[in-house]
């Protein structure tokens, strides 16, 4: 956790080495075997689909959390989750209650344009967002454009810090890319309210 923040975009903090590779090499190869890793329809476009990737909801009791029409429910916090809390605690001063796992298979695998600006994570919500595996190509442009997006290589090991106001003013993306990619997977800390 050596890495000082780069401002990648207003709200958009970047730290390359949050995890040396050690680490991540570690908690890649745990969380692949032991999350409890779902594929689950999602409502897209008034019509219900596949998620392009496979996701697992980690919380606090009664920390759910709906997006895209799917309610999810917490499971019991894995152990190496909470040390990964612990230590964005420290780095951030924020207090996380949940995080949503996300596991990328190939680079068929992704998540289209949108913002965490869901009800129950309140107003300017903090989303501390790890990256472990394949490094992958993050988009963040300005909502109501569709001009040029900011592209951003998510690294092993890294976080981005999402805060402020990024939310309300930015969308994110993690396109499909027809480049040969090995498994990756983000975890995104949050603060579910109420």
């Amino acid at each position: 956790m050596h890495s000082q923040p780069q401002e990648v975009a207003n709200g958009f903090f970047y730290f390359s080495n949050f995890l040396n590779k050690p680490e991540a090499d570690v908690l890649l190869q745990v969380f692949l075997e032991e999350l409890n890793w779902q594929q689950s329809p999602i409502l897209m476009f008034g019509k219900m689909v596949m998620q392009p990737r496979l996701t697992a909801w980690y919380g606090d009791p009664e920390k759910a959390y709906t997006y895209s029409g799917v309610r999810n429910e917490p499971l019991p916090w894995h152990p190496d989750l909470l040390i990964l809390r612990e230590l964005l605690m420290i780095k951030t001063k924020r207090n996380f209650n949940s995080v949503l796992a996300n596991r990328y298979r190939t680079g068929e695998d992704s998540m289209g344009w949108h913002s965490d600006d869901e009800k129950e994570l309140g107003v300017n919500p903090v989303i501390a967002s790890i990256s472990l595996g394949e490094e992958r190509m993050f988009h963040i442009r300005k909502k109501n454009t569709s001009g040029d997006a900011l592209k951003l290589k998510l690294e092993h090991g890294s976080l981005l810090l999402m805060k402020d106001n990024s939310q309300d003013n930015y969308q994110h993306a993690l396109p499909k890319t027809k480049i040969r990619c090995n498994e990756r997977i983000n975890l995104t800390f949050r603060t579910i309210k109420g």
